[in-house]
């Protein structure tokens, strides 16, 4: 359809044509143009007329539309995570799928640390798992911090406060009281990814690395101790030159009670 640009009043093919003809006869009327001129040139206007009517009626109607139907197109992908057929329990699958598919990861790759495991997963940006390992948890079983503990000189941190903290962290590099490099999961709490601490011969944390069985794997103040070879190849590198996260999974909590943000996601559904 036109558009009423300048508001002049509407013409249309019909009568632009209808005062050509005229125009025509006028013009050849001293030639004593033949009436059947005048005549045929009606005929084309009407015919044309007609055309222009049932191609208007033909487009308002939609059968014009350039736009595919509404199920050929497709819809917006949603990423979810890939695990490469590695053993990754529910509640670690439950939270990489979540990450992948909001992007809480703002595009940096992220660690899931599964307390009930003891398994530490790695993933990249793009929420696909790398690489996997034990790893040793704090000896308490909790998702809280004690209040104070981080100030609290280790000597002094009752076996009850000995705990691994649950929920989500934005870990970055740094060193410890030693000078030695680690990734601080929560600082303030001092609470850390290290190499495994051997220092201890009684507490045989080697051992407990290689021990199938879970239990095993609970000797740390709330630290998470990492063979050498995986710190070094894997999460060292990880944090070199940037910050990334850290999500580490409830043991008596439930997994929406701690990560609110999945949780408000379902709930939206």
């Amino acid at each position: 359809m036109a558009v009423e640009r300048h508001r002049r009043p509407p013409h249309t093919a019909e009568t632009t044509l209808l005062a050509f003809a005229a125009s025509s006869v006028c013009v050849f009327g001293e030639q004593r143009l033949n009436v059947e001129v005048a005549a045929v040139w009606r005929g084309s206007v009407m015919a044309l007329s007609v055309w222009l009517a049932v191609l208007a009626t033909f487009w308002l109607s939609g059968c014009g539309s350039m736009s595919p139907p509404a199920s050929s197109v497709p819809a917006p992908s949603v990423r979810t995570a890939v695990f490469n057929g590695s053993a990754v329990s529910s509640d670690a699958r439950l939270v990489a799928q979540w990450i992948a598919a909001s992007g809480d990861n703002a595009g940096m790759g992220f660690v899931i640390v599964d307390k009930k495991s003891a398994r530490v997963h790695v993933f990249d940006a793009n929420a696909h798992l790398r690489v996997s390992s034990a790893a040793l948890m704090g000896s308490a079983v909790g998702d809280d911090t004690a209040p104070g503990v981080g100030l609290l000189a280790i000597a002094d941190v009752k076996p009850e406060q000995r705990t691994t903290p649950a929920g989500r962290f934005v870990a970055e590099r740094g060193r410890n009281a030693h000078g030695d490099d680690v990734v601080w999961v929560d600082y303030d709490n001092a609470v850390s990814m290290h190499r495994v601490v051997t220092q201890v011969a009684s507490e045989r944390r080697l051992e407990r690395l290689a021990s199938s069985n879970v239990d095993d794997k609970r000797i740390s103040y709330g630290c998470i101790n990492l063979p050498v070879a995986f710190y070094e190849n894997h999460i060292r590198p990880m944090f070199a030159d940037q910050s990334a996260l850290v999500y580490v999974l409830p043991e008596v909590k439930t997994v929406q009670q701690v990560f609110r943000r999945m949780a408000d996601a379902a709930s939206r559904r």
